[in-house]
C-alpha cells in the first residue's frame, strides 16, 4: 500500500479500534474522502464489533459464561492484532476471519 494512503488514513484506523464508538466516529470521518487504509480497518471493527455482540447476547444466552468467556478472549486477542497492524500501518487481516470481514462489509466505508 501507499505510503501516503497510509499516513493519511493512520489516525482513523486507530480511532476505529476504540470501541463501538470510534467505529462510527471513524466512519463518519472516513465518509467524505475515503482512504483505503481506513477502510480496511474500519471493516474488520465492524466485523469483530457484530461477533461480540452476537458472543453476548446470542452465545451468552445458550451457552454458558465459560464458552462466551472463551470466545470473549479470542476475540480480544483478534482485536489487539488489529489494533497493532493500525499502528504499525499495515493492513493485517485478523486470523480466520478477516477475510470474511473484507468480503461481507465491502460496500462499508
Amino acid at each position: 500500500m501507499e505510503n501516503q494512503t497510509v499516513n493519511e488514513g493512520k489516525t482513523t484506523a486507530i480511532i476505529s479500534y476504540i470501541t463501538w464508538i470510534g467505529t462510527l466516529i471513524a466512519f463518519i470521518m472516513n465518509n467524505g474522502k475515503k482512504n483505503s487504509f481506513a477502510s480496511f480497518h474500519i471493516r474488520q471493527m465492524i466485523g469483530l464489533s457484530l461477533f461480540s455482540l452476537a458472543n453476548s447476547f446470542i452465545i451468552g444466552r445458550f451457552a454458558g459464561y465459560w464458552v462466551t468467556g472463551a470466545i470473549g478472549m479470542g476475540l480480544f486477542v483478534l482485536w489487539i492484532i488489529g489494533f497493532i497492524g493500525a499502528i504499525q500501518g499495515e493492513e493485517k487481516k485478523v486470523p480466520l476471519i478477516g477475510d470474511l470481514f473484507q468480503d461481507w462489509f465491502k460496500g462499508i466505508a
